[in-house]
C-alpha cells in the first residue's frame, strides 16, 4: 500500500466538530511505512478525551484490512523551540478559576484531575492558591516532597495524580503572608524546579479573583486551556465575568463554564431544590458565547469525599457521574482548542507561502 492510499483512506474521515476530514485539516501529520508497521502521527492534543479517542478509532477502522500493523502516535506542534517551552513535557495545562471565593473551585479542580486520572491520563495537580492551599486535605495526602541530588523537587503522587502545593512546604497552621514578588518568586520555582515528568495534564488549582498568582502564571506558562467555576447565583455569575475576561486580555483559550452548586437533591424527600437558583451558569455561557462543561450537584457527598480525602468523581452515583462527564467534557473541549490551533497554524503558513511566492 502507498501513502496516497493511506491518505485517500483517511480523506474520508471527519472531524465532526471542525466539519472537514482530517487530513484537508492538516491533522495527519506524518505516514510512514514499513515491512510490518505503517505509522500514523496523528495532531490530536487531548489524550483520554472521548473525541479523539474516536477519531483515533475511526483511523484504525479505516486500516482495519491492511496486511500491516497500525502504529498510531498523537504530536502537536506548539511552534516553540525546545529550549524556549516552560513545562516542556507537559501536554496541556488547564487553569480552573473563579471570579470569587465561595463557588467550589478546589473541589472542581481536584476532581477534575481525578476525572482524567481516572481515564487513563497521567496528569499533575498543581495547587496555585499560595495564601489558602488545602488540596493535600482534599485528596488526603499527607507524603511529602523530597529532594534530589540537584535540589529539584520530587513530587508526591495520590490516586495516580503528581502534587503540588504551598501546603508541603509551609507548617501546617503558618500563614503565609508574601507581597507579589515573593509569590512571583515561589510560584516560578515551583513549576520550574519539580520533576513532574511526562504528563498529559497539568490541571492548576488557582485562587480566587484576578491578582498576582493568575497574572504569574498567564505570563510565564503556556495554559492551554482555562475553565471558569461559577454557581447559578448572580453575584457569582457578575464575578465569573471578571475572569473571563482576564483570560481573554492574555489570549488564553477558555475551555468553557462550569455551574458548581446547581441543585440540592434532598436525601430525604428526593425533592430538588435550588439553593444558589437555577440555570445560570448556562445562561452565562450563552451569553457569553462558551461551551457549557455542565451542572454539578449540591450534594453532601461531595463535601464528604472532599474532607475525607477521596474526590468524589472517583465513586459511583448520579453526583459522581456528573463530574465524570465534565471531566470528559473539559477534556474534548481542550482538543478541540489545540485542533483549531494547528488548522489555524496551518492556514497561516499556507497563507506566508503563497504570499512569498508572488513576492518572488
Amino acid at each position: 500500500m502507498e501513502k496516497h492510499e493511506i491518505l485517500d483512506r483517511l480523506s474520508g474521515i471527519e472531524d465532526p466538530t471542525l466539519e472537514d476530514d482530517i487530513v484537508s485539516l492538516g491533522l495527519v501529520n506524518d505516514v510512514r511505512i514499513g515491512s510490518d508497521t505503517i505509522s500514523i502521527d496523528l495532531a490530536l492534543g487531548a489524550p483520554y478525551s472521548p473525541s479523539e479517542t474516536s477519531l483515533a478509532g475511526d483511523v484504525r477502522d479505516a486500516l482495519a484490512d491492511v496486511d500491516r500493523d497500525v502504529d498510531l502516535s498523537a504530536t502537536i506542534d506548539t511552534g516553540l523551540e525546545t529550549g524556549e517551552q516552560i513545562l516542556p513535557d507537559v501536554e496541556n495545562i488547564v487553569a480552573v478559576a473563579s471570579g470569587k471565593g465561595g463557588v467550589g473551585k478546589s473541589t472542581v479542580a481536584v476532581n477534575l484531575a481525578a476525572g482524567l486520572s481516572e481515564m487513563g491520563a497521567r496528569v499533575g495537580l498543581f495547587d496555585a492558591d499560595i495564601y489558602g492551599p488545602n488540596v493535600p486535605r482534599m485528596v488526603e495526602s499527607d507524603a511529602q516532597p523530597k529532594a534530589t541530588r540537584e535540589e529539584t523537587i520530587v513530587p508526591p503522587e495520590k490516586y495516580g495524580m503528581k502534587l503540588m502545593s504551598m501546603d508541603f512546604l509551609v507548617g501546617e497552621d503558618d500563614p503565609v503572608i508574601w507581597r507579589g514578588p515573593m509569590v512571583h518568586k515561589v510560584l516560578t520555582q515551583l513549576w520550574e524546579d519539580v520533576e513532574w515528568g511526562a504528563l498529559d495534564y497539568m490541571v492548576v488549582d488557582l485562587p480566587p479573583g484576578t491578582g498576582d498568582t493568575q497574572l504569574t502564571l498567564l505570563q510565564s506558562v503556556p495554559v492551554s486551556g482555562a475553565v471558569i467555576v461559577t454557581t447559578p447565583q448572580q453575584v457569582a455569575l457578575d464575578d465569573a465575568r471578571k475572569g473571563l475576561r482576564m483570560f481573554g486580555e492574555h489570549d488564553t483559550p477558555v475551555l468553557g463554564i462550569v455551574e458548581n452548586m446547581s441543585g440540592f437533591v434532598c436525601p430525604d424527600c428526593g425533592g430538588e431544590h435550588d439553593i444558589f437558583g437555577s440555570g445560570g451558569g448556562e445562561t452565562f455561557a450563552a451569553d457569553v458565547d462558551m461551551p457549557f462543561l455542565g451542572s454539578l450537584p449540591l450534594d453532601p457527598a461531595v463535601r464528604e469525599g472532599g474532607d475525607s480525602g477521596r474526590p468524589i468523581v472517583l465513586d459511583g452515583g448520579d453526583t459522581a457521574n456528573a463530574f465524570q462527564q465534565f471531566a470528559r467534557k473539559a477534556a474534548d473541549m481542550q482538543g478541540i482548542v489545540r485542533r483549531r490551533e494547528v488548522v489555524d497554524r496551518n492556514e497561516t503558513q499556507s497563507r506566508s507561502r503563497a504570499d512569498g511566492g508572488r513576492n518572488r
